[in-house]
């Protein structure tokens, strides 16, 4: 092989060898590009005190209160505008939402009120005839009792004497069998007269089986709710028509207040108003206006006005103190107050999504009073928006995004 061949072999081996590193170094690139990840980040936060953000579990420096966790979750880190929480983490933030609707943004009045039972929903258990009450089943007020549920045994001969009047005509339909007398029609007789005096279908149809009379009988109760009053002991004697007890519903409450002749004028019935309780920390319900009396007070010329209120959860009670606003002017699209977060980049208020997360959104206001704002654009009516736990969610956003 000669010195010319020589060289075209080794210049044909460099040019292998570099195509071989160029070819190795791509390789090595295209591994090392970075992939897409979804990254995760949290902290932990105080639902009274939201500026505390923590890395690790524990309590508030602040307040003391367990903090509560809230996750980010996104692609490449991305920021986005909807936060999701746990129903743990929304139960311990104390997130509470109201709808977007019209409300009263112009002056507001503000009255004392006193919350009262819905006397439309009050019933009332009255003895049906003499008797001893030999044991009591419902013994103090503030029990639920409901219908069919017993309230107390009673001894009562009458009762006894229509028993035996029931148990009679049964005997002689069996053994007598006279053509000439209805056995039915007496049976029917006494069977009204028993459940009059308050026995149950279930107590006759027994005692029809049994064919014994028993020295007491059950009383059971004919009407629902808490019991208001109690007026009878073990060992009482009871006349007929006596109020052994009464209930009252607390489901619906009545709010009671008071205007002076020339403040009611602005009032009617059907109008919406905001309540507010100092004993639940100021915490706010919707009511409306039930009953103004068209008559005014002849000793201090006030007129009463009734707000009906819903009461689900029972936080309310008679007697409590109540603070109603009123609002004046007229009605328009309006969030409430407790709603809005105002910073140097305008208002904003945070929404609940239909998948659960939720999102901020700016808003235009207009006028306002303490309870509603008037709100020119941003939101529309039905959507669901946050009134308390707000700055939480604004707290988080400012974390994650940045303060950007």
């Amino acid at each position: 092989m000669n010195r010319k061949h020589i060289d075209i072999r080794i210049a044909g081996l460099l040019l292998l060898a570099l195509s071989l590193l160029f070819s190795s170094c791509g390789r090595q690139e295209k591994q090392t590009q970075p992939q897409e990840t979804v990254k995760t980040s949290f902290y932990y936060t105080c639902s009274m005190h939201p500026q505390v953000h923590e890395d690790h579990p524990g309590n508030c420096p602040i307040c003391g209160m367990k903090l509560i966790k809230v996750e980010m979750t996104d692609a490449n880190g991305s920021q986005t505008n909807r936060i999701t929480l746990t129903a743990a983490q929304i139960q311990l933030a104390g997130i509470q939402t109201d709808t977007v609707r019209e409300a009263y943004t112009g002056e507001e009045k503000i009255i004392n009120g006193t919350v009262t039972a819905d006397q439309s929903a009050t019933g009332e258990l009255s003895a049906r005839l003499a008797g001893r009450i030999q044991r009591l089943f419902i013994r103090t007020t503030g029990e639920q009792v409901t219908i069919g549920e017993p309230v107390y045994s009673l001894y009562s001969e009458d009762l006894q004497e229509a028993e035996k009047e029931y148990l009679l005509a049964r005997e002689q339909q069996q053994k007598l069998r006279n053509p000439d007398v209805d056995y039915q029609a007496l049976i029917n007789a006494a069977q009204n007269k028993l459940r009059l005096w308050g026995m149950t279908n279930a107590q006759i149809a027994g005692l029809a089986k049994s064919a014994k009379i028993s020295p007491t009988t059950t009383i059971v109760s004919t009407v629902s709710g808490t019991v208001s009053e109690l007026n009878v002991h073990e060992g009482d004697y009871v006349t007929e028509g006596m109020t052994i007890l009464k209930t009252q519903s607390l489901d619906n409450l009545w709010i009671e207040a008071q205007l002076y002749a020339n403040e009611a004028g602005g009032s009617r019935v059907g109008q919406s108003v905001t309540i507010s309780f100092p004993d639940l920390n100021g915490q706010t319900v919707p009511g409306k206006v039930s009953f103004i009396n068209p008559e005014l007070s002849d000793a201090s010329k006030v007129d009463l006005v009734r707000i009906s209120v819903s009461n689900p959860q029972g936080l309310l009670r008679p007697g409590m103190q109540a603070n109603v606003s009123i609002g004046g002017g007229s009605r328009s699209l309006a969030v409430p107050a407790s709603a809005v977060i105002t910073d140097a980049k305008g208002s904003s208020i945070w929404l609940k999504n239909h998948d659960g997360s939720f999102s901020a959104r700016m808003v235009e206001l207009g006028n306002g009073n303490r309870s509603y704002i008037q709100v020119l654009s941003g939101v529309n009516p039905g959507d669901v928006v946050i009134t308390n736990g707000a700055y939480l969610l604004h707290s988080e956003a400012i974390f994650r995004n940045g303060g950007n």
